[in-house]
């Protein structure tokens, strides 16, 4: 059964489920309503392209390796990106990333999952024009949905969000559901610094 969490919780995910191998991140957003009559009258704007990512940390917390859309997968494919969706549009996951836990170099103990807004300063755009943003972990091999954690906040300005991690503490592997906004963040790149 699935555990909706608030921002700052966390569940384990392995304890009481040695069987967990094969996670499947899933990551989704709408873009906002438009509001009053003339929303949408002057021409299209930009879609929202944004762009999740897996920041791969080391016991120091420190950056060791990251997957997104410009690399789908690491070597050992204990991470996988599914690709890029450029526009956002649909019901279900925007994005989903692959993590096999048991792939995992000994050394990664932390995967933190960030989305930003391709482009966000250029396009002029930022999270307060999202909305249903979440993200949600489902256990492959029982098709069995673990968590999800629904980013509710007004996240005005924002151009990006760390939303959550799975990290390995006491040989357990834990999900915390971070919701963290960050304002300059038109790039994966800037996600990822902050763990440089």
């Amino acid at each position: 059964m699935s555990v909706n969490l608030k921002k700052g919780q966390k569940i384990d995910l392995t304890k009481g489920n040695t069987g967990l191998k094969h996670i499947m991140v899933g990551l989704g957003w709408d873009e906002a309503k438009k509001k009053g009559l003339l929303g949408g009258l002057f021409g299209k704007k930009a879609d929202f392209d944004c762009d999740a990512s897996a920041i791969l940390c080391g016991e120091d917390g420190k950056l060791k390796n990251i997957v997104y859309y410009g690399n789908l997968r690491l070597p050992d494919n204990s991470v996988i990106h599914m690709g890029d969706n450029l526009t956002g549009e649909g019901d279900g996951d925007d994005e989903q990333i692959i993590v096999d836990i048991e792939k995992l170099d000994p050394h990664i103990t932390k995967i933190v999952f960030g989305v930003n807004i391709f482009e966000a300063a250029k396009r002029k755009q930022h999270f307060g024009m999202i909305e249903n943003a979440y993200i949600r972990l489902v256990d492959i091999d029982k098709n069995s949905e673990l968590c999800r954690f629904d980013l509710t906040e007004d996240y005005t300005g924002m151009e990006g969000m760390l939303v959550g991690e799975i990290y390995k503490k006491d040989r357990e592997w834990k999900f915390g559901a971070i919701g963290q906004a960050v304002k300059n963040a038109s790039y994966y790149s800037d996600l990822s610094d902050m763990y440089r």
